[in-house]
């Protein structure tokens, strides 16, 4: 089993101090920035545009990672490719011509992405797997920070995993809601590459040490 990555989710950090919280988890071992980026329409939230993103790339090397939990995805998968998104995620059930966005995020230069709520079958994926660079399997209801984690998707991700193995072995997949470093260790086993943290690491008062946690290793 591969060294699982971690993304600390944005969403939790002290957006008055941005720079030293990137900074923070950047010397923590973190191996991507997530964005969670909600219009108030789609999810009941409404959280960051391109200019962030663009902020936070002139601050850190590290992969920034979007994810559009928006309605217009096919008006705001350009600008923030342009910002710095090295991936772009938007949700199966929001975007209305799926291979069109997909193929556009891919010629706009950044990795494709799906998203998928808990209570969508996995079924919805079915003709986009030669498409995805990576699935974000959602393991809440997307909208809001600091969730627990919905157990149902346990069995999900491991489905998920047998037909990504099956049809498309390169689609990384990655989990995004409750995940907190008691759960992280079967997800990981489940199928997860990349665990997308919030309240996980932006909580701790040592990020190392909860970053660690997360990958089931020792802190040093």
């Amino acid at each position: 089993m591969s060294r699982v990555r971690i993304a600390p989710s944005l969403l939790a950090c002290d957006l008055g101090r941005v720079a030293d919280e990137v900074r923070s988890v950047a010397a923590a071992g973190a191996d991507l920035l997530h964005f969670d980026v909600m219009d108030g329409h789609f999810v009941p939230n409404l959280t960051f545009g391109p200019g962030l993103c663009a902020a936070v790339r002139r601050l850190t090397e590290l992969p920034l990672d979007v994810h559009l939990m928006v309605t217009n995805a096919d008006d705001l998968v350009e600008p923030f490719a342009v910002a710095g998104a090295g991936r772009i995620a938007v949700h199966v059930e929001a975007v209305t011509h799926l291979h069109r966005t997909l193929g556009r995020i891919h010629a706009l230069g950044a990795v494709p992405g799906v998203a998928i709520n808990p209570a969508t079958p996995v079924a919805a994926l079915d003709e986009v797997w030669p498409l995805v660079g990576f699935l974000l399997v959602m393991s809440v209801d997307p909208g809001f920070g600091g969730q627990r984690l919905i157990p149902e998707v346990l069995d999900k991700l491991a489905r998920l995993r047998a037909i990504r193995d099956r049809r498309a072995p390169g689609v990384e997949l990655a989990v995004d809601g409750g995940v907190e470093s008691d759960n992280a260790g079967e997800l990981q086993r489940l199928g997860a590459d990349i665990l997308v943290a919030g309240t996980a690491v932006f909580g701790a008062a040592d990020r190392s040490a909860a970053i660690a946690r997360l990958r089931g290793e020792e802190a040093g």
